[in-house]
């Protein structure tokens, strides 16, 4: 198998969000492929905080994209010369006021959309999380905060209540991850 061969590339538009590149290709067998668009994203960051006592600290926010309002886990993307770690560390700070005094555990680092999309998703677990600082949102930022059990969690998930794909990810890798390490315990 052999990779496209890129013949010409350029931008439909440039934003501090995303770029939009177009680029024509040309296919292992020949065929010419005249647009072809790549959304060129930076990388996510993305936590399944835990907070002492098993709870899960979860935010909601109103995402315009789906005209709707999200239970999600904190989230972000980095910031200049800021490392993943560095940066959700930041995020779970910034949108919920949780810290941990452990550093958070790397979960898995998967590609967004590798067919349309550059970037990837970075998630990390949070173990015994306590909140210490008040929210420091962005100015575009209205975000709640709320503490579910591990169970309520579960059935939120199975039946729709939380239906946004990355939470749904980062919360069964996290609870993979867990009953691993009790298995090894």
């Amino acid at each position: 198998m052999e990779k496209w061969k890129t013949i010409a590339s350029d931008y439909v538009f440039k934003s501090s969000f995303g770029n939009l590149r177009r680029d024509k290709l040309v296919l292992p067998d020949g065929n010419l492929i005249d647009t072809y668009y790549v959304n060129e994203y930076d990388d996510w960051v993305n936590a399944v905080v835990l907070t002492k006592d098993h709870h899960i600290v979860l935010v909601k926010q109103y995402r315009h994209a789906a005209q709707d309002f999200f239970l999600e886990v904190p989230a972000g993307k980095p910031e200049a010369n800021e490392s993943h770690q560095e940066a959700i560390i930041r995020e779970v700070r910034e949108e919920t006021g949780y810290i941990s005094e452990s550093e958070p555990i790397k979960l898995g680092e998967f590609f967004v959309n590798p067919a349309t999309q550059t970037n990837k998703v970075i998630t990390y677990l949070f173990l015994d999380a306590y909140q210490a600082f008040e929210q420091d949102l962005d100015p575009m930022e209205i975000v709640d905060v709320h503490l579910f059990d591990i169970e309520e969690m579960e059935k939120m998930l199975t039946t729709g209540e939380i239906n946004q794909l990355f939470t749904a990810s980062a919360y069964y890798m996290a609870k993979s991850f867990l009953m691993n390490r009790l298995k090894e315990e």
